[in-house]
């Protein structure tokens, strides 16, 4: 069985956590205190950080490594492209997300208020510029749900959180949010500490 280690409030950890839910596989979770890290935490990932995911002798770290190996081992519902070029091109995506979206989580959650206003600044803007995506696709990818759906859902569930304030002409944006949000595994995905995120 797959046991992930993962941080309640976590963006990153979320993400495994939703992926999880989405396969409906056997799993267990188990909660890391963001500031009372188990001493085990940092044997098992040099960087001492979450999400962690152990199956037998196989330790991975780094959401975006982990979701694909789930998404490898356990293939239905397929959340990659089975495409190799469509494949690639995902991935170029999701490097570009933790490039220009999730690199400014630490800035937001700082409490450095000038860093925080420039953080939101950057990520406003950078939502901005693929929110014309989806006045015409339901998803990143098109019709289909995928993992670049995945990987950006913990940032657009923490927009009121972190008070990042979309414009109107973010609308597509936020509509496509609600969608992912509506989705069973996404809800079955939160922590009760996510859920307060929100009003």
């Amino acid at each position: 069985m797959m046991t992930l280690y993962s941080g309640t409030t976590d963006p990153f950890s979320q993400r495994c956590r939703i992926v999880l839910h989405e396969k409906g596989m056997d799993f267990q979770i188990i909660d890391v205190d963001l500031d009372h890290k188990p001493e085990d935490l940092a044997v098992m990932n040099p960087y001492n950080q979450v999400p962690v995911l152990v199956e037998r002798d196989l330790v991975l770290h780094e959401s975006n490594i982990i979701n694909e190996y789930i998404d490898e081992r356990f293939p239905h519902p397929q959340l990659m492209p089975a495409d190799p070029v469509m494949r690639a091109r995902a991935r170029l995506f999701l490097h570009r997300f933790e490039k220009e979206l999730f690199i400014h989580i630490d800035p937001l959650e700082s409490g450095n208020q000038k860093h925080v206003d420039k953080a939101r600044g950057l990520v406003r803007d950078a939502l901005l510029q693929i929110a014309p995506v989806f006045t015409k696709h339901k998803h990143m990818l098109g019709e289909d749900y995928s993992m670049l759906d995945v990987a950006i859902t913990p940032l657009l569930w923490r927009l009121d959180y972190y008070g990042i304030q979309m414009p109107k002409q973010a609308a597509p944006l936020m509509k496509y949010a609600e969608r992912l949000f509506a989705r069973p595994a996404f809800s079955e995905a939160l922590t009760s500490a996510e859920r307060g995120m929100r009003k």
